[in-house]
């Protein structure tokens, strides 16, 4: 076959012609983490977000009685913040990176199929710098890094800890006390779990998101401690013990957390714009040989809600 030869104007047409789909490549990336999240698009700087909280009862007939006290709605801001990447490289070493890892499909496709293959490949390696950095983000307005853009989950519990939205007086905070290893980590986990307020405990879908290396523990100690028993025929535990509507969601984000969460899906906001013409993926080139990949985009998370009946944060105990 012949050689396929990649111009910088291929490149250039194809960041272009595929914006809109480069652009929405980052999200792709976080497809396996997405799964246990909510994604929020159209979302430029802020959005309010939260519940509605209000109460009501029918109480026996009278003619003067109103209950005049309004819904209140505790709101809360899902922030996405504004970045930006300009990264130099040669047309030639991505070239070989992607084809080496059979990206593309082989000498035969057409150049500007293979062009779209590059610039798709940074986007994606893009996006997965947000998944890594979902929980432990925290934003540095002189940082360069994306750990440095958004406030990831783990940053906002901390700040709503601090600011007293999480509290054990509100029932939305466990303190461990003790450390979780693979001798505790079932009866530790499930008395977590049952300390939760009544409601979430009933709600279809809750996830447990925690690190691996504690779901591992939970695994070991649950194969130890109840290894004979005959209903367990199977290693791998997907829900905690007792709450079949509780799932195990281990994440390699949240290794070295002192948290683990316990909410749904709905409650975990991921946000990203895609809308505007302010968010752009283009390939320029300003050097001979080297080429810029240049990036904007909006990116940010937050907790719909943190009421007791939607979430329980638990602090851990470090060893």
């Amino acid at each position: 076959m012949g050689k396929v030869i990649i111009t910088d104007q291929d490149l250039a047409t194809s960041a272009r012609t595929y914006r809109k789909e480069l652009l929405t490549q980052p999200v792709h990336a976080l497809s396996k983490s997405l799964q246990h999240m909510t994604l929020r698009t159209g979302i430029r700087y802020e959005e309010k977000v939260g519940e509605l909280s209000a109460d009501i009862e029918v109480g026996p007939y009278s003619e003067t009685r109103i209950d005049d006290v309004n819904p209140d709605i505790k709101a809360r801001i899902l922030r996405t913040y504004f970045g930006s990447v300009v990264k130099k490289f040669s047309p030639n070493s991505v070239y070989q990176t992607i084809y080496g890892s059979s990206v593309t499909k082989g000498e035969g496709l057409k150049t500007t199929e293979i062009a779209r293959t590059m610039v798709t490949y940074l986007a994606a390696k893009m996006g997965a710098k947000f998944d890594a950095h979902l929980f432990n983000a925290v934003r540095k307005d002189d940082g360069d890094k994306t750990k440095d853009l958004f406030n990831g989950f783990d940053t906002i519990t901390s700040q709503d800890i601090t600011s007293g939205e999480l509290s054990t007086d509100l029932g939305n905070l466990y303190e461990f006390t003790e450390a979780v290893d693979a001798t505790n980590a079932v009866d530790q986990i499930v008395t977590f779990c049952r300390s939760a307020n009544e409601t979430l405990q009933e709600k279809e879908g809750v996830k447990l998101f925690l690190p691996r290396a504690m779901y591992n523990a939970y695994l070991d100690d649950y194969k130890a401690t109840s290894g004979a028993i005959v209903y367990n025929d199977k290693f791998i535990k997907r829900t905690v013990e007792g709450f079949d509507n509780i799932e195990f969601v281990p994440m390699y984000q949240k290794k070295g957390s002192e948290f683990i969460h316990l909410t749904t899906k709905q409650n975990m906001l991921v946000g990203v714009n895609l809308a505007d013409e302010e968010e752009n993926i283009a390939v320029e080139k300003h050097d001979a040989f080297v080429l810029q990949f240049i990036a904007t985009m909006f990116f940010g998370c937050q907790f719909e809600s943190v009421a007791a009946e939607r979430m329980l944060v638990g602090k851990l105990l470090k060893a």
